[in-house]
């Protein structure tokens, strides 16, 4: 190798304080993840002077004019840039190098010699804050929002644009800097044709769909290398197929609801439905916040456990009795149907940035006038608090979740053992400690709604005889016992009062009260 000294183009570091006041404005940038920002600091407090000059046959000209005997810049650069750029924006970059500059100096060509260096691609990207924001209508504005790339450009295209809008502008071209990490397999190993490893997102798109592909984005921690492979992706439409599923029960069980007409005002909702609305308004406040610090993996966890647990796990669990039994226009139903309408019209939005078509096949089909599509929506605010005098408050309502839990492992246990078919073929008994004893007990005859047994009663903890079986949960024991009660036809639950009225003998009372009846009513559940 030959090496040899070549006259070349640098911006000096230190002579006018480019980087200082560089390193100074780090401190101002919102770096996402918080590791960035001591990264670009290292690299650029080890910056030597940039060279921004190239010498090739193609790139974007150093359009200047430099004197042959003091090698001074012509004296009239600033207007000869300004000429030589209308003219490339009329004739191509070629205009540069097929130009005579005798056109532009007339007499003083002999004197001057044309660069025909190029610049530095770093910096052609660096000043994108002034070729894309300050020639946009719509984007013009400086500093940019956010500027987004992979990790290696703290050392590239961070660091350059951070020079070159301090030295223009005085400050950072960004407010903030979000870097992810590369794409790599399960095993970690880079992606690469020779190891056949490659996935390629339009063959993703085709299978599976876009939005799978969005999910698996937002459910895959960006800070660090991100795996994907095929089984990953399998796992990741599992997960959409849940979220898509909840809407659908949503929805359909939304069917001749018109929320003109029957949307229950939230002080006159069933007690359970004034929790599953403040549950949503809770996470709602929560994704939001997530969504502002880019936090996807969090808003991820967050809806899919929304639907999981909180809805698929219990509310749509419990609420199927008083959906398909109660009459079609009484409070026990509408108050259910406005509980779903609500979380509908919230989960289609906070899935909206993620899950965009799917969204958007969600809005179209929730009940009631709205615009074109989701996506020019704002975060919903139909979610309303849990009343300060609500007869559960939410802590109340943890612990009925946690009594549930403890009593769907006993009756688990019993079916196994082919003592009962199915938890409305059971009755419960829960030996609970007097707090608990007094919370279950205040529901009455709903709890068994709540536990989706055919029957529960509530006896002191100390009544607890050995036939009980002691659960996780502190001061709860449970006895199960299969109902020895017929089945009533319509509701499926197991009760004493089957066939009382003997125009409907395969129904029990509350079922007879709810087709030719006032119908039934709900305070909890």
């Amino acid at each position: 190798l030959i090496y040899r000294a070549t006259p070349q183009w640098f911006v000096s570091m230190d002579k006018a304080g480019l980087k200082n006041d560089a390193m100074a404005a780090i401190d101002g940038v919102s770096w996402v993840p918080a590791w960035g920002k001591q990264r670009i600091q290292g690299m650029l407090s080890q910056s030597p002077d940039w060279c921004i000059s190239r010498q090739r046959t193609w790139g974007v000209p150093i359009t200047l004019f430099v004197h042959k005997e003091t090698y001074e810049l012509h004296p009239q650069t600033q207007t000869l840039i300004a000429q030589v750029a209308d003219l490339i924006e009329e004739k191509g970059i070629d205009a540069w190098y097929d130009l005579d500059a005798a056109t532009l100096l007339g007499d003083d060509a002999a004197h001057y010699d044309k660069v025909t260096d190029t610049l530095d691609v770093w910096f052609d990207s660096g000043v994108t804050h002034a070729a894309v924001l300050a020639r946009r209508k719509d984007l013009d504005r400086y500093p940019a929002d956010l500027y987004l790339e992979g990790s290696d450009q703290h050392r590239g295209w961070f660091q350059s644009s951070l020079k070159t809008g301090i030295a223009i502008h005085g400050k950072a071209p960004y407010k903030q800097v979000l870097t992810h990490g590369f794409t790599v397999d399960a095993k970690g190993y880079k992606m690469s044709k020779s190891m056949g490893n490659v996935i390629a997102p339009q063959q993703v798109m085709d299978q599976l769909g876009a939005d799978i592909l969005r999910l698996w984005v937002s459910a895959t921690d960006y800070s660090a290398e991100m795996s994907v492979s095929q089984d990953i992706l399998k796992r990741t439409a599992d997960s959409y197929r849940r979220i898509r599923n909840t809407a659908k029960f949503l929805l359909s069980n939304l069917s001749g609801f018109d929320p003109a007409q029957h949307l229950v005002p939230h002080s006159e909702m069933i007690a359970l439905d004034q929790w599953v609305v403040d549950r949503a308004r809770g996470l709602q406040e929560e994704i939001a916040g997530h969504y502002e610090t880019y936090s996807f993996l969090q808003v991820y966890q967050k809806v899919h456990g929304f639907c999981s647990l909180d809805l698929g796990g219990f509310y749509l669990d419990v609420i199927k009795d008083r959906q398909y039994t109660t009459p079609a226009d009484s409070l026990a139903r509408r108050s259910c149907q406005t509980a779903l309408y609500h979380i509908a019209e919230a989960l289609c939005r906070w899935v909206a940035p993620i899950l965009s078509f799917t969204a958007d096949e969600i809005w179209e089909h929730i009940p009631g006038e709205r615009d074109k599509t989701v996506l020019w929506e704002s975060w919903y605010e139909g979610l309303e608090a849990l009343p300060a005098d609500a007869p559960i408050s939410r802590e109340q309502w943890q612990q009925l979740l946690q009594t549930r839990v403890a009593v769907n492992k006993q009756l688990e246990e019993v079916r196994s053992q082919g003592l009962i078919k199915g938890s409305l073929s059971a009755e419960v008994t829960l030996f609970a400690e007097p707090d608990l004893a007094k919370l279950l007990s205040s529901l009455d005859d709903e709890l068994r709604f709540v536990l989706i047994t055919s029957e529960a009663r509530v006896k002191p903890l100390a009544e607890a005889g050995e036939q009980s079986a002691e659960t996780e949960m502190a001061g709860l024991r449970v006895a199960v016992a299969a109902s020895s009660h017929g089945k009533c036809e319509r509701c499926w639950h197991h009760r004493p009062d089957l066939g009382v009225d003997p125009a409907h003998p395969a129904l029990c009372g509350r079922c007879v009260t709810n087709i030719s009846g006032s119908g039934e009513v709900r305070l909890y559940a």
